[in-house]
C-alpha cells in the first residue's frame, strides 16, 4: 500500500539535505562551506482513520493530519464525488450507538 493520501494526493517528496560547515560572513565568518550533500525523503504525515459514511457503513482510509484537521473529505460515494464531513468511526460498545445517531442526523 503506498504511502499517498486518498483525499489529498499527498505522497512521500524527494530532497537534499545540504551539511555545512564554518561561520556565515553575516556572522563575521569566512562563510560556509558544503561538507556533504545526501537524499533524503519528506514524508506526509500520514494517519489510518476510520470513517463513518451517511449510510452506516465504517471505511477506512489513510489521510494526511491536515486533511483530518479541516475536517471535510472529499470522496467517491454511490457513484458520485461528495464532499462529507469527516465523523470518525468509534470502536467498541459505542460503535452501535454512533451509527445509529449519525443515520438520524
Amino acid at each position: 500500500m503506498p504511502r499517498i493520501c486518498e483525499v489529498s494526493g499527498k505522497k512521500t517528496g524527494w530532497g537534499k539535505q545540504v551539511t555545512r560547515r564554518g561561520l556565515p560572513k553575516a556572522k563575521g565568518g569566512v562563510g560556509l562551506k558544503t561538507t556533504g550533500i545526501t537524499r533524503r525523503s519528506f514524508r506526509a504525515n500520514l494517519q489510518m482513520v476510520r470513517i463513518l459514511l451517511p449510510n452506516g457503513e465504517v471505511r477506512r482510509m489513510r489521510l494526511a493530519a491536515s486533511v483530518i484537521k479541516r475536517g471535510m473529505v472529499t470522496i467517491q460515494y454511490e457513484g458520485k464525488m461528495r464532499e462529507l464531513p469527516l465523523l470518525k468511526a468509534v470502536h467498541g460498545r459505542q460503535a452501535d450507538w454512533a451509527r445509529r445517531s449519525a443515520l438520524k442526523g
